[in-house]
């Protein structure tokens, strides 16, 4: 018997992990094939709530904001760069690109959910920023991802216009802060097990295999 299975990811755009981690989980529900029925909520998390419209380098902000080196940041991008490949996904990003604020993305995401392409357009937004350099702020460009993956060119225009869906992305974004989160990738499976980091496809196996006999037992 298949047994339901919620899963909340929260996660940036602009997470490098948190491609690593939807890898993962999904090469796992894949390994559990018909043993679980399940589905994905994409939910926001800004990494960068306050970067300004222009963006700032990346080994710049990653010095502000943790301290790290120029050293030490490139060799954290060649070891995500590396497990991406392994993953079949190319990391391209390098010492001169840039941060980038990710709200409008959110507020398309929570549109795409609505229309059944959520998944398709948070995948198309992962590549066009770490695979293709392209700015996830610039409305242009989102319109563009938006219609790639089969939304309405018109509507995304529309709702990047205004100030659409932005009360519910922020709402969303509060309540998993209201919940701990305080890093993504957070991967929240039934309301109440939460699994953090880039982890890989047997840790997920083995997350949600413990869910469903727990859940067997109540």
């Amino acid at each position: 018997m298949s047994t339901p299975l919620k899963i909340d990811f929260v996660s940036d755009v602009s997470c490098p992990w948190c491609i690593i981690g939807l890898r993962g989980l999904t090469e796992a529900l894949d390994q559990l094939g018909p043993e679980v029925q399940a589905e994905i909520h994409f939910q926001p998390f800004e990494l960068n709530p306050n970067m300004a419209a222009e963006g700032q380098n990346i080994t710049e902000h990653i010095t502000e904001k943790y301290g790290s080196t120029a050293e030490q940041s490139q060799a954290n991008r060649a070891r995500i760069r590396d497990m991406g490949a392994a993953l079949g996904f190319a990391f391209r990003t390098d010492g001169q690109s840039r941060i980038y604020n990710t709200f409008d993305a959110h507020r398309l995401l929570h549109w795409a959910g609505l229309e059944g392409l959520q998944y398709n357009l948070k995948e198309a937004l992962f590549k066009a920023y770490f695979t293709d350099q392209q700015d996830p702020s610039d409305h242009r460009t989102l319109v563009g991802i938006a219609e790639g993956v089969g939304l309405d060119r018109v509507r995304a225009e529309a709702i990047l216009a205004s100030d659409e869906y932005a009360a519910e992305v922020r709402e969303q974004e509060q309540l998993w802060v209201s919940r701990g989160v305080t890093s993504v990738p957070t991967i929240v499976f039934n309301d109440q097990y939460a699994v953090s980091g880039g982890q890989p496809a047997e840790a997920f196996v083995g997350a949600i295999r413990q869910i469903i006999s727990e859940g067997g037992k109540g």
